[in-house]
């Protein structure tokens, strides 16, 4: 069974390809069993985030498995396989492991370390468990995999320097305007990138935040929060008159706001200036939008632009999360590897206890009238000989278990002692972080 995976993000793949591709989490839970109906796929999660989107697969044929992934993708973003692959990337077996790893830990995010992916992961997870399409190398996989994320997080303090897509955004507002204090803020969403967009807000500074969402009621929740008043959705147009800064994270599937209005809305302005910010995907602002006279419009790939003062001791933190990456690897190379080793000692085992059983029964049985001491030597003879027998590729096989190529060596044992190996029913060998855990909690990893 091999761990695989597919995906792209920020890094290779434009803001609008990425938006055709993502998953709204209201419908994570049906693409996870159509994902899953997909041939060669055994457990499946899916991973989809404002700068990246990911299929993690756990399948007995990898050819099948990412063949069926990439089909997956093309029908859900009606986009060319020829065209899409040119934004892909691909990851097998413990490659796949270790990309899992990275990203719960932050080190491969637009911002380095960033504290939202660990909760996304967790979540992520959680629905595909909840959906049943999980199953025993999945399972382990995002275990380890977060517990990998809290690991880092604890030990290299990579978050103390705080820094996410939400903080990025407010960093840029500073850098417009500078102190935030008197500036009329309106946020457009009242989701988990809304909230963490409000709370950097006001720990700048900002003292006037106004916030619509097509609820009405989470958005008077937000407000009531950020001591900022609630807008009703279908009124929000009317604010952006008053705003100097709109920062838009909605989950709608289409332009929330459009060039038109933003053109009627500039006259009654004055053309006074205003800042929007659009950190959804798929995006809420028209990109024409920021063609209009008096409007600066970013998007979520103009924030890789923006400074961030604690880069350097991220960059520290981070060669501390690869050092931890690397032993937490090693201990899901051995588990992985225990899948095929264990049971075949097992099988290789009780093949030879059948064997010496058979053997000494027809070879008592013709020598006779033995004395019970007789009988014993020849049984203690008859266990040397198939325990010294099996030592060396028993003890070979173990070693071999904590490299690259422990199935292989394994499946070579099996053939040629034609062993019968059962698929074990639970997971042995867990990594011993993973033992304790049972099943994720994902409000904790948040």
């Amino acid at each position: 069974m091999f761990p695989v995976t597919v995906g792209l993000n920020h890094r290779t793949a434009p803001v609008e390809i990425r938006e055709k591709v993502s998953f709204p989490h209201y419908t994570i839970g049906a693409a996870l069993h159509e994902l899953k109906a997909y041939s060669g796929l055994e457990g499946v999660v899916i991973l989809s985030t404002c700068n990246r989107l990911e299929i993690y697969a756990a399948t007995t044929d990898v050819e099948t498995g990412l063949n069926s992934i990439k089909k997956f993708l093309v029908n859900h973003a009606q986009i060319e396989e020829q065209e899409l692959s040119k934004y892909l990337y691909v990851h097998t077996l413990y490659e796949a492991v270790r990309h899992l790893f990275r990203v719960v830990a932050g080190l491969d995010s637009m911002i380095l370390g960033e504290t939202q992916i660990l909760g996304q992961v967790a979540n992520a997870y959680e629905k595909a468990s909840q959906a049943g399409v999980t199953n025993k190398v999945i399972n382990v996989f995002f275990q380890n995999a977060l517990t990998v994320g809290k690991r880092v997080r604890t030990e290299t303090q990579i978050d103390q320097h705080p820094t996410s897509i939400s903080y990025t955004a407010v960093e840029l507002v500073k850098q417009v305007f500078g102190e935030l204090q008197g500036r009329s803020i309106l946020i457009l969403g009242a989701g988990e990138m809304s909230a963490l967009t409000a709370k950097h807000l006001l720990a700048n500074g900002a003292n006037t935040v106004m916030v619509s969402n097509r609820s009405y009621d989470r958005a008077k929740t937000l407000a009531s929060a950020c001591h900022g008043k609630a807008i009703r959705f279908a009124d929000f147009e009317e604010s952006l008159i008053d705003a100097d800064i709109v920062i838009s994270a909605t989950a709608a599937a289409n332009f929330v706001i459009n060039p038109d209005q933003v053109r009627n809305v500039m006259i009654k302005r004055n053309n006074r200036p205003l800042l929007m910010i659009d950190i959804a995907v798929p995006r809420d602002i028209h990109p024409e939008v920021g063609e209009i006279p008096g409007v600066t419009l970013y998007d979520i790939d103009d924030l890789r632009g923006v400074i961030d003062a604690h880069q350097h001791a991220r960059e520290i933190a981070g060669q501390q999360a690869e050092h931890i990456i690397e032993e937490e690897m090693s201990q899901f190379l051995k588990w992985h590897n225990s899948l095929y080793v264990v049971p075949t000692i097992v099988a290789l085992q009780h093949r030879g206890e059948e064997i010496k059983a058979y053997q000494l029964e027809h070879a008592l049985g013709k020598l006779g009238g033995l004395t019970a001491k007789q009988e014993k030597i020849i049984r203690s003879m008859a266990n040397s000989i198939v325990n010294q027998l099996l030592h060396e590729p028993i003890t070979n096989l173990k070693e071999f278990a904590t490299t690259k190529q422990g199935h292989l060596y394994t499946e070579i044992l099996q053939n040629l002692f034609s062993l019968e190996v059962a698929e074990e029913e639970t997971v042995h060998s867990l990594h011993p972080h993973v033992q304790n855990q049972g099943n994720v909690d994902s409000r904790r990893a948040k």
